[in-house]
């Protein structure tokens, strides 16, 4: 198997309903942080490997057919070339929203250590570094809108506009499919992961 859509969208655009519907179109199994939670044994070290610049990307996505989310969305660019076919979609929301809901989840989680529950310590960590090379020391609002904006306008830049998709959950499934190549299927677009899900999800790190 090989990976043949990649979402280049930080957490909290929108990825967790992108990982739904690529699954319902038929694009699944998808990679997204919460593979990475549940099963923690194999995907932190891996991803560990990654960030000391040994990646194996066929190990980490073996049995995926696509991946959204963090750990993937900070290696958009090495994936892109890894994978020359795959077809890139940014996940996007407005840079206002957007820090609004991440400082509310995967910052308030992720930068407070001293609430990281001790068996759950090594998926933190590497978390942390996954979000210190996407936001570059980025901490204030000001200097993450700044860091979002940037990487949206990189992604733009490196990928052609035959291989992009620029997606936001509203958008729904018309441009996705038409991307795609693929049928709309009836029923309405996904939309989950609330602050209240996500943080049901990181009960599930609790137990790494």
């Amino acid at each position: 198997m090989t990976l043949k859509v990649i979402s280049a969208g930080f957490g909290r655009t929108g990825t967790m309903s992108l990982k739904l519907a690529l699954e319902q179109l038929g694009l699944g199994p998808c990679h997204h942080m919460i593979e990475v939670i549940e099963n923690g044994e194999k995907q932190v070290p891996l991803w560990n490997d990654v960030l000391d610049g040994k990646p194996d990307f066929d190990a980490i996505y073996d049995g995926y057919n696509s991946a959204v989310d963090w750990p993937s969305a900070a290696f958009w660019k090495d994936l892109a070339d890894y994978y020359p076919d795959a077809k890139i979609i940014l996940s996007s929301r407005s840079a206002e929203s957007w820090y609004g809901s991440i400082s509310e989840t995967i910052l308030a989680a992720v930068w407070a250590p001293e609430n990281w529950p001790p068996q759950a310590v090594e998926w933190f960590t590497m978390v942390s570094k996954v979000l210190e090379r996407s936001f570059d020391g980025a901490k204030t609002k000001e200097e993450l809108i700044e860091v979002f904006n940037a990487h949206e306008a990189a992604v733009k830049a490196a990928i052609p506009a035959d291989r992009l998709l620029v997606h936001s959950a509203k958008d729904g499934w018309d441009p996705l499919c038409a991307f795609l190549g693929m049928p709309v299927p009836e029923g309405d677009y996904p939309r989950t992961n609330s602050k209240e899900e996500f943080f049901q999800h990181m009960t599930k790190a609790d137990d790494l």
